[in-house]
């Protein structure tokens, strides 16, 4: 049987923010910021939540889950793209390019049915909260929280096999600061029609299906919240729920724009920047360091670590 891959390109050429040429040192020390300020956060998040028996609960082992999430997400894409600043080193290789690109997307799936988890979470613990401790116990939320991970690198295999079939044998320069589907498919040789519908379908099932039961689960929680009497209970739960609202609104946003019409964009990549390291980075302080809760555990780890210091 002859081989349809008859790829020739060895490596792929990521042009990143190439039009901003005379920024690229500010660009540089910018996303390095970013990068650092996202992984000082979520790994502040990690060890309060570990520190805080008072935080030892489903809706904080999910949070720390997430956190340990946006580590990885950020840590595919962002890395490079510093290379690519400060070196302009803007090649990488074709196993490479492929790679970065499945494991890219698995993160975005994981993360997109674990925004969903932590909605369901929060559904469960407003909406029936007499059996909320009998439904999560810690068997329900280990599996809840390995579920996104194992459904996000298992269906992502579809699009991105199909994709890595395709015949590359000649255009290698993406334009983007990292490996992408849409790209990828752009610069095919051959004929891209059952990739991209691919991807689409993979879109809906990854991104579109989790987005409309996450606004869905919302709206039966609004439902139940404004029927509460009291008014600290009323401003915790809706405190909660806006801080997640506002983390799914921008992931969800700018990735449904992206991938429901696969057909790759120049203006793609920023808008790729808003979930790939944009909400990373804010989610620490939308999420936790705004919750009394974490306020209080965080203030009182201040003190251990400064108390000996004075003495």
């Amino acid at each position: 049987m002859k081989q349809k891959n008859k790829t020739t390109v060895q490596e792929f050429i990521l042009l990143a923010f190439v039009d901003l040429h005379q920024l690229q040192v500010l660009l540089f020390l910018f996303f390095l910021l970013t990068y650092v300020t996202c992984i000082l956060g979520n790994l502040s998040i990690i060890v309060v939540v570990k520190i805080g028996r008072s935080l030892h609960n489903p809706m904080y082992f999910f949070i720390c889950v997430f956190s340990i999430l946006e580590i990885f997400f950020v840590s595919v894409t962002v890395p490079k793209l510093l290379v690519i600043l400060i070196a302009h080193r803007n090649t990488i290789s074709f196993n490479g390019c492929f790679t970065q690109m499945y494991v890219f997307n698995s993160l975005g799936v994981t993360e997109c049915y674990l925004l969903l988890v932590m909605v369901l979470d929060r559904y469960l613990a407003i909406n029936n909260p007499l059996q909320y401790p009998t439904i999560m116990t810690h068997t329900v939320c280990i599996g809840l929280a390995i579920f996104p991970w194992v459904f996000g690198f298992s269906i992502v295999l579809i699009p991105a096999i199909i994709t890595a079939q395709l015949e590359f044998c000649g255009p290698n320069v993406i334009d983007h600061f990292f490996c992408d589907l849409a790209p990828l498919q752009n610069l095919a040789c051959s004929d891209a029609f059952i990739s991209s519908i691919s991807t689409s379908a993979a879109a809906v099932i990854d991104v579109v299906l989790p987005f409309l039961s996450i606004l869905g689960l919302y709206f039966s929680i609004i439902t139940t919240v404004t029927k509460i009497k009291s008014k600290d209970g009323k401003h915790k739960a809706f405190s909660t729920c806006t801080s997640h609202l506002i983390v799914a609104g921008f992931f969800y946003g700018a990735a449904i724009i992206v991938y429901v019409k696969p057909k790759g964009s120049h203006y793609d990549k920023y808008l790729a920047f808003m979930y790939t390291a944009f909400t990373p980075t804010i989610n620490p302080f939308i999420y936790t360091f705004r919750n009394r809760d974490v306020k209080k555990v965080f203030r009182n780890l201040l003190k251990r670590v400064i108390t000996p210091m004075e003495n």
